[in-house]
């Protein structure tokens, strides 16, 4: 096994097409194909299945993936430090639930070193959709919440994909919702005050376990609910349709808007917002401070009528 065949796995994962990998790579597609499966022969293992609609990889391809794009990152730095006169960009990427502070706390990132150095990437996307990414090291940081409901089946989804989760901050439960909103003068919600007003509730597509939702309560059974793929969108239910969302009750007006409140869920429960990464990869530097960014917001945890989420 080389690296080049690694580079050549890695790329055909990327493309989802061997023809398409071949060109990236300037090679024939036969050569291409004749090393994967020299690569898959070696192994032991199959990494990509092939049918008339293109290429995909199994499960068992994917964590091999997950490890080859871990060598070849350990080679680029090893190449960019001592080889390269000129060192390739450095690349940094997050994936998180809808949350306006950790979108808020990676813009600081970018401002404070730029993209002169550096490629950026953040992804706010579903929850199964964050541990993939941080598995296959798509992503070096993945921001999600655990709470007692869902603790104990995630930790055992962690540990089953090779990753581990660490708390930042605990937080009560918050009603998001708009100012227009009849409710929004109240200090304090009940469920039953909510009940005839839309809940808003992000989309995790296939993978839509309870486990995986996204806001807690996920089990209750909501008279009207509407599903999102997109903060911009819900925030756009709250004002048009009166909608509401349950949250962390983080400020960051700067990115919402004006225009929302965080108003307190009349619940004992609560939520452990924290970060998951790869087992056996210690932080970059980079992920070490946004990390720390990530920290300060355990002092802003709504008290006040502003923007949340």
């Amino acid at each position: 096994m080389t690296l080049q065949q690694l580079r050549y796995a890695v790329t055909v994962a990327e493309h989802k097409s061997i023809n398409m990998a071949a060109n990236s790579l300037f090679i024939t597609q036969p050569s291409l194909s004749g090393a994967i499966k020299e690569l898959e022969n070696e192994l032991k293992l199959q990494i990509f299945t092939r049918s008339s609609k293109g290429i995909s990889t199994t499960p068992e391809g994917d964590e091999f993936l997950g490890y080859a794009r871990q060598m070849l990152e350990y080679y680029n730095l090893i190449e960019d430090k001592y080889i390269s006169s000129e060192p390739a960009k450095k690349k940094f990427s997050v994936s998180s639930q809808h949350y306006s502070f950790a979108v808020e706390a990676f813009i600081k990132i970018v401002k404070e070193f730029g993209m002169r150095e550096y490629e950026f990437a953040m992804h706010e996307t579903k929850t199964h959709e964050i541990i993939q990414n941080v598995k296959l090291l798509k992503s070096e940081v993945g921001v999600l919440y655990l709470n007692d409901f869902n603790r104990m089946s995630m930790t055992k989804i962690f540990r089953r994909e090779g990753l581990e989760f660490t708390p930042l901050f605990d937080c009560g439960i918050y009603v998001f919702l708009a100012e227009v909103n009849p409710l929004s003068g109240e200090d304090k919600l009940s469920l039953e005050q909510l009940a005839d007003y839309p809940c808003i509730s992000f989309e995790q597509g296939d993978k839509n376990s309870f486990y995986f939702a996204e806001e807690v309560l996920s089990t209750l059974d909501y008279k009207q609910i509407i599903k999102v793929d997109d903060r911009s969108t819900a925030l756009n239910f709250m004002k048009g349709l009166n909608a509401y969302t349950l949250c962390s009750g983080i400020l960051c007006e700067t990115l919402n808007g004006v225009g929302f409140k965080a108003i307190p869920l009349d619940t004992d429960d609560t939520m452990t917002i924290g970060y998951l990464k790869h087992h056996n990869m210690p932080l970059s530097e980079m992920a070490q401070l946004y990390v720390e960014e990530l920290k300060k917001y355990s002092d802003k945890v709504y008290k006040g009528s502003k923007s949340a989420k």
